[in-house]
């Protein structure tokens, strides 16, 4: 088979593979965003056994690889129960994949939150206090508009990363666009031996990177105006 011939195949199943990257990427920003900011939360509590509990999930999720919590988090309901809670085929290993994304980004998520949050100077928010604004407004008002100005380096930096590690999810055989690019070098399709595929994946992945930093660069622009 030629070059010519084998390209619109691999091309199609790169696409396909492509498509299944973006809807992990998707629901990991879905979920993790807003979990990561109720963890912060509990990181940033008053109650220390609350906080004691919540910094050490944080450091232990933080401190163990990725690739380690998906096996865990796909294999361990299987083999403790022997039922596994998932569901076969390519929809469950999905969904182990979302859990394990979402569960390891909210925890990189929330020590950015917190340090944006602290990072505030107290003195503007006992400021809004002598105004007498309440608690929810000061933190909407005040402190998330800060927030959200010092986070956004920081926040552009994890969500570049996790478009790169959505390929850690092929370990657990989820077929994402590297686990494509990867079959045609076993065996897929009639094509096999082939390594310019998984080369070829590298280009999806600097579009999409490059489209993320275009975006970012923009939203720092747009948010300039607001001087911390």
């Amino acid at each position: 088979m030629t070059f010519a011939e084998q390209f619109p195949i691999v091309f199609d199943a790169l696409n396909v593979g492509f498509v299944q990257t973006l809807k992990l990427f998707a629901v990991t920003l879905l979920g993790a965003l807003p979990l990561g900011l109720i963890i912060s939360f509990g990181s940033m509590s008053r109650f220390k056994p609350l906080c004691g509990a919540v910094k050490t999930f944080v450091w232990i999720i933080r401190g163990t690889p990725l690739m380690l919590q998906l096996l865990i988090i796909y294999y361990l309901p299987g083999l403790a129960f022997g039922n596994p809670i998932w569901g076969s085929g390519e929809s469950g290993r999905f969904v182990a994949s979302a859990v394990a994304f979402i569960i390891n980004y909210a925890c990189y998520f929330s020590e950015i939150y917190r340090s944006g949050i602290q990072g505030v100077p107290v003195g503007q928010q006992e400021a809004g206090q002598v105004l007498g604004m309440s608690k929810k407004q000061i933190f909407f008002k005040v402190t998330l508009m800060q927030m959200v100005k010092r986070i956004v380096p920081p926040m552009a930096n994890e969500i570049i990363t996790l478009v790169k590690d959505t390929s850690l999810a092929r370990i657990i055989a989820l077929q994402e666009v590297i686990w494509a690019g990867q079959a045609f070098l076993k065996g897929s399709q009639g094509i096999a031996g082939q390594l310019w595929p998984l080369f070829f994946t590298g280009v999806y992945y600097l579009a999409f990177s490059g489209i993320l930093t275009i975006l970012f660069n923009k939203v720092e622009k747009k948010l300039s105006y607001f001087k911390i």
